[in-house]
Protein backbone atom coordinates (compact mmCIF):
# COMPACT_ATOMS: atom_id res chain seq x y z
CA UNK A 1 0.00 0.00 0.00
CA UNK A 2 2.72 2.54 0.73
CA UNK A 3 4.20 1.66 -2.23
CA UNK A 4 2.30 5.02 -3.73
CA UNK A 5 3.91 7.20 -1.70
CA UNK A 6 6.94 8.30 -1.53
CA UNK A 7 9.24 6.01 -0.26
CA UNK A 8 13.24 6.16 0.03
CA UNK A 9 13.67 3.00 -0.13
CA UNK A 10 12.15 2.23 -3.51
CA UNK A 11 14.42 1.19 -6.84
CA UNK A 12 11.51 0.84 -9.41
CA UNK A 13 8.81 3.42 -8.53
CA UNK A 14 8.32 6.72 -9.52
CA UNK A 15 7.57 9.74 -8.11
CA UNK A 16 6.78 12.23 -10.82
CA UNK A 17 8.69 15.19 -11.14
CA UNK A 18 5.73 17.53 -11.70
CA UNK A 19 3.88 16.84 -8.58
CA UNK A 20 5.78 19.56 -6.31
CA UNK A 21 3.03 20.65 -4.16
CA UNK A 22 2.37 17.92 -1.76
CA UNK A 23 4.09 16.10 0.71
CA UNK A 24 2.44 12.89 -0.93
CA UNK A 25 1.87 11.91 -4.62
CA UNK A 26 0.80 8.81 -6.04
CA UNK A 27 3.98 6.52 -7.17
CA UNK A 28 3.86 4.20 -10.26
CA UNK A 29 6.47 2.16 -12.27
CA UNK A 30 6.94 2.87 -15.83
CA UNK A 31 6.52 -0.30 -18.09
CA UNK A 32 7.14 1.22 -21.20
CA UNK A 33 7.43 4.90 -22.77
CA UNK A 34 7.37 6.78 -26.44
CA UNK A 35 7.04 9.61 -27.85
CA UNK A 36 2.83 9.55 -27.96
CA UNK A 37 2.31 8.00 -24.24
CA UNK A 38 3.43 6.00 -21.63
CA UNK A 39 2.30 3.08 -19.51
CA UNK A 40 2.41 2.62 -16.18
CA UNK A 41 1.74 0.14 -13.31
CA UNK A 42 -0.52 1.73 -9.97
CA UNK A 43 -0.95 -0.85 -7.31
CA UNK A 44 -4.29 -0.92 -5.69
CA UNK A 45 -5.21 2.17 -3.15
CA UNK A 46 -7.58 4.09 -1.41
CA UNK A 47 -9.47 7.44 -2.50
CA UNK A 48 -12.00 9.84 -0.99
CA UNK A 49 -14.34 10.28 -4.01
CA UNK A 50 -18.35 12.27 -4.45
CA UNK A 51 -20.04 12.21 -8.01
CA UNK A 52 -21.83 15.27 -9.71
CA UNK A 53 -23.67 15.01 -12.94
CA UNK A 54 -23.60 17.87 -15.43
CA UNK A 55 -22.82 18.51 -18.73
CA UNK A 56 -19.56 19.27 -18.64
CA UNK A 57 -16.80 18.56 -16.36
CA UNK A 58 -15.46 22.35 -15.53
CA UNK A 59 -19.22 22.57 -13.37
CA UNK A 60 -18.95 19.28 -12.17
CA UNK A 61 -15.53 19.75 -11.18
CA UNK A 62 -16.36 23.14 -9.44
CA UNK A 63 -18.68 21.46 -7.11
CA UNK A 64 -17.27 18.07 -6.36
CA UNK A 65 -13.99 20.09 -5.26
CA UNK A 66 -15.30 21.62 -3.02
CA UNK A 67 -17.49 18.81 -1.24
CA UNK A 68 -13.89 17.02 -0.84
CA UNK A 69 -11.97 19.88 -0.02
CA UNK A 70 -14.52 20.52 2.90
CA UNK A 71 -13.90 17.04 3.38
CA UNK A 72 -10.23 17.08 4.34
CA UNK A 73 -10.65 20.71 6.46
CA UNK A 74 -12.32 18.88 8.47
CA UNK A 75 -15.77 18.48 7.43
CA UNK A 76 -16.02 14.74 8.76
CA UNK A 77 -16.66 12.70 11.88
CA UNK A 78 -12.97 12.84 13.60
CA UNK A 79 -12.97 16.33 12.94
CA UNK A 80 -9.42 16.52 12.00
CA UNK A 81 -7.65 18.05 8.84
CA UNK A 82 -6.00 16.01 5.98
CA UNK A 83 -3.26 16.71 3.51
CA UNK A 84 -3.82 17.10 0.57
CA UNK A 85 -2.38 14.84 -1.88
CA UNK A 86 -1.45 14.57 -5.45
CA UNK A 87 -2.93 13.72 -8.20
CA UNK A 88 -6.87 14.93 -8.58
CA UNK A 89 -8.40 12.34 -10.54
CA UNK A 90 -11.85 12.72 -12.80
CA UNK A 91 -13.17 9.74 -14.03
CA UNK A 92 -15.42 10.89 -16.79
CA UNK A 93 -18.06 8.60 -18.97
CA UNK A 94 -17.50 8.19 -22.60
CA UNK A 95 -20.97 9.80 -23.45
CA UNK A 96 -21.15 11.71 -26.79
CA UNK A 97 -24.63 13.48 -25.65
CA UNK A 98 -26.52 13.85 -22.35
CA UNK A 99 -25.26 14.86 -19.13
CA UNK A 100 -22.53 12.54 -17.16
CA UNK A 101 -21.74 11.83 -14.36
CA UNK A 102 -18.10 13.33 -12.57
CA UNK A 103 -16.31 11.01 -10.19
CA UNK A 104 -13.94 12.87 -8.66
CA UNK A 105 -11.42 11.83 -6.23
CA UNK A 106 -8.50 12.69 -3.62
CA UNK A 107 -5.86 10.62 -3.02
CA UNK A 108 -5.84 9.75 0.67
CA UNK A 109 -2.29 9.81 2.45
CA UNK A 110 -0.59 7.28 4.08
CA UNK A 111 -1.73 8.07 7.50
CA UNK A 112 -5.29 7.99 6.63
CA UNK A 113 -5.46 4.68 4.08
CA UNK A 114 -6.49 1.86 6.33
CA UNK A 115 -8.80 4.32 8.41
CA UNK A 116 -9.85 7.55 7.22
CA UNK A 117 -12.04 9.64 8.62
CA UNK A 118 -15.82 8.47 7.99
CA UNK A 119 -17.57 11.84 5.77
CA UNK A 120 -20.08 14.01 7.16
CA UNK A 121 -21.27 15.05 3.89
CA UNK A 122 -23.51 11.75 2.28
CA UNK A 123 -22.25 12.31 -0.57
CA UNK A 124 -18.69 11.68 -0.08
CA UNK A 125 -17.91 7.96 -0.10
CA UNK A 126 -14.47 5.85 -0.47
CA UNK A 127 -13.09 3.86 -3.58
CA UNK A 128 -10.23 1.80 -4.06
CA UNK A 129 -8.44 1.91 -7.04
CA UNK A 130 -7.41 -1.62 -8.00
CA UNK A 131 -4.19 -2.92 -9.19
CA UNK A 132 -4.08 -1.96 -12.68
CA UNK A 133 -1.72 -0.43 -16.17
CA UNK A 134 -2.82 2.72 -17.81
CA UNK A 135 -1.95 4.28 -20.98
CA UNK A 136 -1.05 8.08 -20.11
CA UNK A 137 -0.62 11.61 -22.16
CA UNK A 138 0.07 14.49 -20.38
CA UNK A 139 -0.11 17.66 -21.20
CA UNK A 140 0.53 21.50 -19.82
CA UNK A 141 -2.08 24.69 -18.78
CA UNK A 142 -5.67 23.70 -17.26
CA UNK A 143 -7.75 20.73 -17.14
CA UNK A 144 -10.87 21.82 -18.43
CA UNK A 145 -13.07 19.95 -20.67
CA UNK A 146 -11.73 21.58 -23.89
CA UNK A 147 -8.33 20.33 -23.09
CA UNK A 148 -9.55 16.99 -21.75
CA UNK A 149 -11.36 15.80 -24.64
CA UNK A 150 -8.71 16.59 -26.97
CA UNK A 151 -6.05 15.15 -25.04
CA UNK A 152 -8.28 11.91 -24.12
CA UNK A 153 -9.13 11.83 -28.46
CA UNK A 154 -5.33 12.37 -29.19
CA UNK A 155 -4.66 9.22 -27.16
CA UNK A 156 -7.63 7.38 -28.64
CA UNK A 157 -5.99 7.83 -32.14
CA UNK A 158 -2.72 6.57 -31.39
CA UNK A 159 -3.86 3.40 -29.35
CA UNK A 160 -6.03 2.52 -31.86
CA UNK A 161 -3.48 3.04 -34.29
CA UNK A 162 -1.11 0.55 -32.61
CA UNK A 163 -4.32 -1.46 -32.26
CA UNK A 164 -4.30 -1.55 -28.29
CA UNK A 165 -7.21 -2.87 -26.33
CA UNK A 166 -8.42 -0.03 -23.37
CA UNK A 167 -11.33 0.36 -21.58
CA UNK A 168 -13.87 2.66 -23.97
CA UNK A 169 -16.42 3.15 -21.43
CA UNK A 170 -14.86 6.02 -19.89
CA UNK A 171 -11.13 7.40 -19.05
CA UNK A 172 -9.36 9.54 -16.09
CA UNK A 173 -8.59 13.32 -16.24
CA UNK A 174 -5.60 14.07 -14.20
CA UNK A 175 -4.45 17.05 -12.69
CA UNK A 176 -1.00 17.59 -10.59
CA UNK A 177 -2.02 21.76 -9.69
CA UNK A 178 -3.63 23.53 -7.36
CA UNK A 179 -5.46 26.80 -8.59
CA UNK A 180 -2.89 28.92 -7.68
CA UNK A 181 0.41 27.32 -9.55
CA UNK A 182 0.30 29.28 -12.84
CA UNK A 183 3.00 27.90 -14.85
CA UNK A 184 5.04 24.65 -15.70
CA UNK A 185 1.19 22.88 -14.86
CA UNK A 186 0.59 19.02 -15.66
CA UNK A 187 -2.52 17.05 -16.61
CA UNK A 188 -2.82 13.83 -17.58
CA UNK A 189 -5.17 11.78 -19.33
CA UNK A 190 -5.41 7.79 -18.31
CA UNK A 191 -6.99 4.94 -20.14
CA UNK A 192 -7.40 1.32 -18.56
CA UNK A 193 -5.11 -1.35 -20.23
CA UNK A 194 -6.75 -4.54 -20.92
CA UNK A 195 -4.94 -7.41 -22.26
CA UNK A 196 -1.21 -6.86 -22.43
CA UNK A 197 0.07 -3.72 -22.87
CA UNK A 198 1.27 -2.33 -26.44
CA UNK A 199 4.26 0.28 -26.55
CA UNK A 200 6.14 0.71 -30.04
CA UNK A 201 8.91 2.86 -30.33
CA UNK A 202 7.67 5.88 -31.95
CA UNK A 203 9.00 6.08 -35.93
Amino acid sequence: MLLFFIDLFSTVSFKSHFCTESKECLLYDLVCKNDDYEVRHYDSVKWVSTDEEAYFMDKATYTAFRRLFNYITGSNKAGVNIDMTAPVTVKIEEKKWGSSVFTLSFLLPSTHQMTPPQPTDDKVYFTEMPDMKVYVRGYGGWMMSLTSSVNSMLLKRQLDKVQATYNKDYHYAVGYDSPKKILNRHNEVWYIVEGEPVCPTSS
